[in-house]
């Protein structure tokens, strides 16, 4: 166990903790906690009840339904699970309760450890504008904005102008880039500010905005700091956020790129200052703002708690920052002083997400991981996942698979690295960023660590060029199929295909037929040898042999040979990973042409882009929209999206309502032209 002080456990011995969370961060925990000789309470939701931290933890507890307000966030019910099973102290990992005063407060009430900073500190750092006083204060510097308390729609509009557009709109409660928004000029600035608000309200209930100047060009700099009980306090050097989507993180490294020794310096005192500002204890994140002209650094916020990206800043010090939480929280001193700590290589971490990049939108994705073979960890390499195949990634929860931390001796060699543990994370199932992230890897201005939280914006097209899908591509698929199909029908096992999927007829010519995106293909396959055909693709004849030997698809097309991964999934799903390249073509039935989706009926309706719950609709039938008019919102992963009119017309009929699941692309609202017949029909 832990022997320490605590303000209100004198020399008590830890023993048992109850982690306050799920998925990766609860494994992470649980892990560390059982290293040390502590043993681990898990709590779950009904949607989490064969999840892995579930099963890994000693003791595990149902909080309530899948909705997290109702479960994780359900603080009455946690307190009756730490009192049910004994356990002396709470971790809350990130998210969720982590960053809730009154629930670290109701802990220390009743006689229980809370793994993270004292209430007081939580309440300082929390709110946006309350912090940004106590930074000036700290001589921290400061982005200049507007964080006072009048909220109205005049002043707010009247701040903004003086500030200057473009404005950086933020929620005072805000974390993960929920209820953050960008204004690029007067004419938008009310808009953003109302989605900011309804996003909060929904993520923090609390509705109250900051404004800041958005610095144009700018990197994501953050500082982990720790702290004891004794009055000590340590930097333990920066990470490099900048490579961000929708506002969340992606790419994180350690240590920043390109920074002198006496600006690391600064930052890191700047850090420990802010921490002692508001006397912290435990691990906490100083985030800055970093111009890229001047280098200049600002405060932007302080994560009271342990950050996702944590692994890199242990890469680089050797440090177990969780083994620290659960010392100080026990009352130990910090185990190491500002001197003893030093950077040793560099480290660089990639968010795997269930989510769809195609064209930038990074739409969250769910549904089950039918495929899962992460990529063999080791010294240098490093998987944190709370999933397995077979495991469900839910709309009720962020949508991380896992996070991939590699190690290199400088950040050439970690990034190597890293693009070669990307090309070995293989997924099926769902959408993921994986050949983004790897293509990121693999981006030149990345390389040359050229970096800004632009990066994704100014790179997409580069990264992603419109490419037509190959012939030989096509052909790998057809064989995947044509194999998969063969060794089904000679009895042989594989473990991806369950169920019994119509069988192709075993003639010496056949048409497979496939979907690749929204195209089409018949491909005509006359069986020359057993293992070889010839196949035409469009006009072209290829000469295509090979094999299947488990996962391992060995292809020769004219005469090139290919190896790869192929899995066929239960859905029928064709999955090809080639280096970083993840292909995946659908096996198209007769009996499921005519369930195709119609794109001029499309075209006539406001349809939901993910799975998810709709929150608002603001029109009725009858009523004309012009294109690009929000119509209504939906909440999908914990953030808001808001629908929109894809083009002018009158409201015919809306077929959902507000607090319904919708699937991706279900009809929310139908559209007819103007002037058109109104249906007047709404939703049961």
């Amino acid at each position: 166990g832990v022997l320490g002080t605590n303000n209100n456990m004198a020399s008590k011995q830890l023993t048992k903790i109850l982690i306050a969370n799920r998925g990766e961060i609860a494994c992470r925990v649980i892990n560390t906690a059982r290293q040390m000789g502590i043993k681990s309470v898990a709590v779950y939701s009904d949607a989490d009840k064969n999840s892995q931290h579930v099963k890994l933890a000693d003791e595990a507890y149902n909080v309530g339904p899948p909705p997290s307000a109702e479960s994780y966030l359900n603080i009455d019910k946690i307190l009756e699970v730490v009192h049910k099973s004994g356990a002396q102290a709470v971790h809350p990992g990130y998210g969720f309760l982590s960053e809730k005063a009154d629930f670290a407060e109701r802990l220390n009430h009743e006689g229980i450890i809370f793994i993270g900073p004292p209430p007081p500190a939580i309440l300082a750092m929390g709110p946006k504008d309350e912090s940004k006083r106590i930074m000036e204060a700290a001589n921290v510097p400061c982005v200049p904005g507007y964080h006072d308390v009048d909220q109205s729609d005049d002043v707010l509009m009247e701040n903004a102008k003086k500030i200057g557009f473009p404005i950086m709109i933020k929620a005072v409660s805000g974390g993960g880039g929920r209820g953050m928004r960008i204004s690029e000029s007067e004419s938008d600035f009310l808009e953003q500010v109302k989605s900011a608000r309804i996003e909060s309200k929904k993520a923090f209930d609390d509705d109250r905005l900051i404004l800041e100047k958005y610095i144009k060009r700018s990197r994501h700099v953050e500082v982990q700091v720790f702290a004891d009980m004794h009055g000590n306090c340590v930097y333990l050097f920066e990470r490099d956020c900048s490579v961000q989507r929708r506002h969340q993180k992606i790419i994180e490294e350690a240590p920043a790129p390109g920074l002198s020794d006496e600006l690391r310096r600064e930052l890191g005192e700047a850090g420990v200052r802010a921490a002692k500002a508001v006397d912290y204890v435990g691990a906490g994140t100083v985030e800055f703002i970093m111009d890229c002209e001047d280098d200049k650094f600002y405060f932007m916020e302080m994560n009271t708690r342990l950050q996702v990206e944590h692994p890199v800043t242990e890469f680089i010090t050797g440090q177990d920052l969780v083994s620290w939480q659960l010392k100080i929280a026990a009352g130990a001193e910090l185990p190491v002083t500002q001197e003893d700590l030093k950077i040793n290589g560099h480290s660089f971490e990639a968010r795997i997400y269930a989510e769809d990049t195609a064209g930038g939108d990074f739409l969250p994705d769910s549904g089950v991981l039918k495929y899962l073979k992460p990529p063999k960890t080791n010294e240098h390499v490093r998987v944190d996942s709370g999933v397995v195949q077979g495991d469900e990634v839910s709309t009720y929860y962020d949508s991380m698979i896992a996070k991939l931390i590699v190690w290199g001796p400088d950040r050439e060699q970690a990034l190597g690295r890293l693009r070669v543990a990307l090309k070995d994370y293989k997924v099926a199932g769902l959408k993921t960023n994986i050949e983004f992230v790897g293509a990121i890897a693999a981006n030149e201005t990345f390389k040359a660590a050229d970096v800004s939280t632009a990066f994704i914006s100014e790179q997409y097209d580069t990264m992603f060029p419109d490419e037509d899908v190959s012939p030989e591509s096509i052909a790998q698929a057809t064989l995947l199929s044509v194999l998969s199909k063969n060794a089904s029908h000679d009895g042989a096992t594989n473990p991806w295909l369950s169920g019994s999927r119509q069988r192709l007829n075993m003639k010496s010519v056949q048409t497979v037929r496939l979907r690749h995106d929204n195209d089409e293909f018949d491909v005509k396959v006359q069986t020359v040898a057993p293992g070889s055909y010839k196949m035409t693709v469009g006009d072209q004849v290829l000469d295509v042999s090979g094999s299947l030997d488990a996962d391992k698809l060995r292809c020769v097309v004219d005469g090139k040979s290919v190896v790869s991964y192929g899995v066929e999934t239960d859905d029928g799903g064709l999955h090809i990973y080639n280096s970083n390249k993840h292909g995946h073509f659908e096996q198209i039935e007769p009996e499921f042409l005519s369930a195709s989706v119609d794109e001029s009926i499309q075209s006539d309706a406001v349809v939901a882009k993910m799975n998810g719950s709709l929150t608002t609709v603001t029109v009725k039938p009858g009523d004309e929209v012009k294109t690009g008019q929000a119509i209504g919102t939906m909440d999908s992963m914990k953030m808001e999206w808001i629908l929109r009119s894809p083009r002018d017309g009158v409201v015919d009929y809306i077929s959902a309502t507000p607090g319904m699941q919708v699937n991706q692309d279900q009809v929310i609202v139908a559209l007819v032209p103007e002037g058109g017949q109104e249906g007047g029909q709404d939703a049961a």
